[in-house]
């Protein structure tokens, strides 16, 4: 299809409009995870309704000493996948079409969500992030916008914004896209040398290890859960063979609870032996968070959660995410 480049706000708002407008927002440097998002984006507009792809590298998101200089710009390629992929328009402003007069003085704060994880690490981030996706917002005007849940923090802050001061726009959340071997697609993988994609590799397996823990626990719960909970049925039971069952259902009740701290240390050890890689993978953070606030959860969690992690590898930081529900067990005597 032909996909129409477009450089200012007053171009895109003077296109006849017709059914929905779907937005997906990147930095360009587009790759398959953004093909996702378009054609899911082509999916909810229909064919009556507009797909628009912002390219735009914002100043705004990079912190002292961060990639700004050095992020790739693609346009060219951009707008061929996402004509490929059915985006109708790529907008791709100039820096001074989205802050006329400079840098703004008024910005959006994330708040103490903003602050945690990802925000720690890079202060401002989130700030300088939500106050781009606002002006984008008001910008393209859509009905409904996409991102990755990739980044789940930014997902999980921008939904907070829409619904914090009352943005008239659906936040949809796209699964994560991963090349064959795991790795999660990010424009920052064409930094890595082999050997440090080699490394790099470990943030997807620590993900991987903690959520077959979490699944082991979760399918030893629900063994347990079919077995009888008094003490004389889980003996008749064992009395006939159903010994495994039955001492399931005993390990279970009587285990310590610690099924998100075993998650954890599932996750942990992957990460500790590629720290002894060469090159190394140097760790900025491991966590199991309540995607509603990015806080810890305790032992005792039940509901959805998002196993996250974030490390250097060279020159280049990464990140990953998992989601994971852990459910409540129920009493066992």
């Amino acid at each position: 299809m032909t996909t129409t480049l477009l450089r200012t706000a007053g171009e895109l708002h003077a296109r006849t409009r017709t059914g929905r407008r779907a937005v997906v927002m990147t930095m360009g440097a587009l790759h398959e995870g953004h093909a996702t998002l378009i054609r899911t984006a082509r999916g909810i507009a229909g064919p009556d309704g507009e797909v628009v792809v912002t390219v735009f590298v914002n100043p705004l998101q990079f912190g002292q000493g961060e990639d700004l200089d050095r992020y790739p710009r693609t346009l060219d390629a951009d707008i061929g996948l996402a004509g490929q992929s059915g985006a109708d328009v790529v907008f791709a402003p100039a820096v001074d079409e989205v802050y006329p007069g400079g840098e703004p003085q008024v910005r959006i704060t994330a708040g103490p969500m903003g602050e945690r994880l990802e925000g720690s690490s890079r202060p401002g981030h989130f700030d300088g992030m939500l106050t781009v996706v606002a002006k984008l917002l008001h910008l393209t005007r859509p009905d409904v916008a996409l991102y990755g849940q990739k980044d789940a923090q930014q997902l999980a802050l921008i939904r907070r914004m829409v619904r914090d001061l009352n943005f008239g726009v659906e936040i949809v959340g796209v699964p994560t896209v991963r090349e064959e071997d795991g790795l999660a697609l990010s424009s920052r993988n064409r930094y890595l040398s082999a050997a440090e994609r080699r490394t790099a590799l470990a943030l997807s397996g620590a993900l991987f290890a903690g959520q077959d823990r979490h699944a082991a626990q979760e399918a030893l719960r629900a063994r347990a859960r079919e077995v009888p909970a008094t003490r004389a049925r889980a003996e008749a039971l064992s009395a006939i063979g159903e010994s495994r069952a039955a001492a399931d259902a005993h390990a279970v009740a009587t285990a310590v609870p610690g099924g998100p701290a075993a998650v954890r240390a599932a996750a942990r050890q992957v990460l500790d032996e590629a720290a002894r890689l060469e090159p190394p993978l140097t760790l900025d953070y491991l966590a199991l968070v309540d995607p509603s606030d990015f806080t810890e959860i305790g032992d005792d969690f039940t509901g959805d959660a998002v196993l996250a992690v974030a490390a250097r590898v060279g020159a280049t930081r990464l990140i990953d995410n998992v989601p994971l529900t852990f459910t409540s067990f129920g009493a066992v005597s």
